[in-house]
């Protein structure tokens, strides 16, 4: 007959004495009070291992901060887990390790890995542009929480100051880059759901406002204040070469000597300079050659970008050049560099191109993938009299040709 272990009593184990030597009071089921010479008392259980069935021992913690009551508790708790086949102490030390991950991995932690893992599909100043907004308005209030303890009441705290300034648009994107952080803690494994998926119905949604540009009719307006502008040479260069390409300031700004093929008339903007990550080419009219050659003398031979900075010929000009220049010529409110591409598009639009050329032209990728590789490979000659239209169009607005009302008559060119 098996031996029935009489259980402890709250007074055997408050009065048990210290003893020269370590000594053991047993509670049964493997639950034992350790008891040493320097009168300190811990609680262990003994247990054998499954699979092994090697006799171990694990630590619960001491008397009397741990009741006899607890003891007994994390002994059930224990005798659940090997009735599973689970050992406790590897249990226990696999739950302290995730514990300790998870608040070593702070939301500013996982962001600047989401962010690193984000950088091959945005730009360098979008990236920084993003981490500055993180952290202006979100670490400073959560930043330093664990991934785990992020919650939606904590994170619309977070953003509500700049939403009572009344800025929309940036309380929009915080909300999205929230949810992008949490969405990756969740696909590497830290936390099993997103807490911050409706964050943003909490705030009022911005109201949408396009870029300001011109109308059609208004293009020999702004070439005829281009051409009398107080602005350097190079200035005036990079946004009559934005216009005549069709490209966006930034790609505009940063266009680079290796990129031009002058003999087949082509600008190859890599992957990483474009928007969507993918390479991007655009046939070049004599007027954008033209271009090129008055920059030549300035840059061809001292600088790999062909509008350099002011300051250093080793950087591009700023991509917001075009705009300060545009604010200063009187265009304020009315046109943003970015907005000479929307000028492009209905312009080309009005003059019935076909819009899946002048989409091209733009480097509006579609969803498709097949038809994307159709548009890079075919599209490109296509594309070639749309280019040579456009030029003859902003060349005949620069010197007075086309009527100041907007002719509706221009002649139509198929793609």
């Amino acid at each position: 007959m098996a031996r029935i272990t009489k259980p402890l009593t709250n007074t055997e184990v408050k009065q048990a004495k210290p003893k020269e030597k370590i000594y053991d009071l047993s509670d049964g089921g493997g639950l034992q009070l350790r008891v040493k010479p320097n009168g300190s008392k811990l609680w262990l259980l003994v247990y054998q291992r499954p699979f092994t069935k090697k006799r171990t021992s694990l630590s619960f913690g001491a008397y009397p901060a741990l009741s006899i009551a607890d003891a007994r508790n994390k002994r059930e708790a224990a005798k659940e887990l090997l009735a599973k086949n689970i050992d406790p102490k590897e249990h226990r030390d696999e739950e302290t390790r995730l514990n300790e991950t998870a608040h070593q991995n702070t939301l500013e932690h996982i962001a600047s890995q989401w962010l690193e893992a984000k950088k091959g599909a945005i730009s360098e100043n979008h990236a920084l542009d993003t981490w500055r907004s993180l952290n202006n308005h979100i670490f400073p209030h959560i930043g330093k929480l664990p991934i785990h303890k992020i919650t939606a009441i904590n994170a619309i705290d977070a953003v509500k100051p700049i939403a009572a300034k009344g800025h929309l648009k940036t309380v929009k994107r915080l909300c999205q880059r929230l949810n992008e952080i949490m969405t990756h803690a969740v696909n590497t494994g830290l936390i099993t759901a997103n807490p911050l998926t409706g964050i943003s119905k909490a705030f009022q949604s911005p109201i949408k406002q396009h870029l300001p540009t011109l109308k059609p009719e208004q293009l020999p307006t702004l070439m005829a204040t281009l051409a009398v502008a107080s602005i350097k040479l190079t200035t005036r260069c990079v946004i009559e070469w934005q216009l005549h390409t069709m490209t966006r300031p930034s790609e505009a700004a940063g266009t680079r000597w290796d990129e031009i093929d002058i003999e087949n008339r082509l600008w190859n903007i890599p992957a990483e300079r474009m928007k969507k990550k993918k390479p991007h080419s655009i046939p070049l009219s004599a007027q954008s050659l033209a271009i090129l050659e008055v920059m030549r003398p300035i840059s061809g031979k001292h600088s790999e970008f062909v509008f350099p900075s002011d300051r250093s010929l080793r950087k591009p000009t700023n991509a917001q050049t075009g705009n300060t220049a545009l604010k200063r010529m009187g265009f304020e409110n009315q046109l943003v560099a970015h907005g000479l591409r929307a000028l492009a598009s209905t312009t080309l639009n009005e003059q019935g191109f076909d819009g899946d050329i002048i989409e091209a032209a733009l480097a509006h990728a579609g969803d498709n993938e097949v038809r994307n590789a159709y548009n890079r490979a075919d599209y490109i000659k296509r594309r070639i009299p749309l280019m040579n239209w456009w030029s003859e169009h902003i060349e005949k607005a620069a010197t007075g040709n086309l009527s100041i009302t907007g002719n509706k008559a221009l002649k139509i060119v198929s793609g």
